[in-house]
């Protein structure tokens, strides 16, 4: 391999099994969102962490259930049952919307527990994020999550997620830049860092790294200083591209950690 890519860390097991040290990067920001399809009612719509993670779990079956209404007094909720869409085994947004929602429920720790493959008990799933916002939009009543850029492109309707300094936010490159712009290594170079639930008014509350997973050294030199460089432009000419295509990109202070541990590549 020479380098790889994703939204969730590689597991601590298989970094082991790798025999050799493996930096993971961050690259972007990502927020999940959580989006939904409810015709003729007005108003948008506000979520707490532990009401979404009772929807995922099945306990909270109709959208005029008291919980979600307490939540919005000003928007007129139909007695509609809520279907619930996810995505199939495998994918990121699993993992990050699933590690918010351990962060909150302890009934969903325990249940579900954080995935890139969740054992969702109720539900469909999708295995593109397009089929899945393109069959919300076809179902009423429907509930499900995907990328903030998906969302806005496709018109869906985003909620508003509670966050950690208890303020309903909505997301956006902002607000998810936000989450990361407090984000420290647990030791000097180690961005395995979880951005859900983080802290500050501003940030959104299910937002992450994307990271990409790279060799420290390289078995081929020449490949090692290709890798080297292809690190050098994602941490400039790249970063201003990906917030052109609507990207949350690494806060400065991020930035300039992440760019100096990328220049150690070999």
């Amino acid at each position: 391999m020479i380098f790889g890519g994703g939204d969730a860390p590689i597991p601590e097991a298989q970094l082991r099994e790798a025999g050799k040290s493996i930096l993971e990067l961050p690259a972007v920001l990502i927020g999940i969102v959580v989006i939904y399809e409810l015709p003729g009612v007005k108003g948008e719509l506000k979520l707490t962490g532990p009401v979404l993670a009772s929807i995922f779990l099945g306990k909270i079956k109709v959208w005029n259930d008291p919980t979600i209404a307490r939540l919005n007094p000003d928007m007129d909720l139909p007695a509609l049952r809520i279907s619930v869409f996810h995505r199939n085994e495998g994918k990121g947004s699993n993992y990050i919307l699933s590690d918010y929602l351990c962060k909150v429920s302890q009934e969903f720790l325990t249940a579900v527990g954080r995935s890139e493959s969740p054992h969702w008990p109720v539900g469909q799933s999708f295995p593109r994020s397009q089929e899945l916002v393109s069959q919300l939009h076809s179902n009423p009543g429907a509930i499900g999550y995907t990328e903030l850029n998906l969302a806005v492109s496709s018109g869906a309707r985003i909620a508003s997620i509670r966050n950690a300094a208890g303020e309903f936010v909505k997301p956006s490159s902002q607000s998810i830049a936000a989450a990361a712009s407090g984000a420290d290594s647990k030791k000097a170079g180690d961005f395995r860092v979880s951005l859900t639930n983080a802290p500050g008014k501003q940030s959104y509350p299910i937002s992450s790294f994307t990271w990409l997973y790279v060799p420290a050294i390289a078995s081929d030199p020449e490949r090692g200083r290709a890798v080297a460089d292809y690190l050098k432009w994602v941490y400039t000419s790249g970063q201003r591209i990906a917030q052109d295509q609507g990207y949350a990109t690494l806060p400065a202070d991020v930035l300039a950690k992440v760019a100096a541990k990328a220049a150690t590549v070999r």
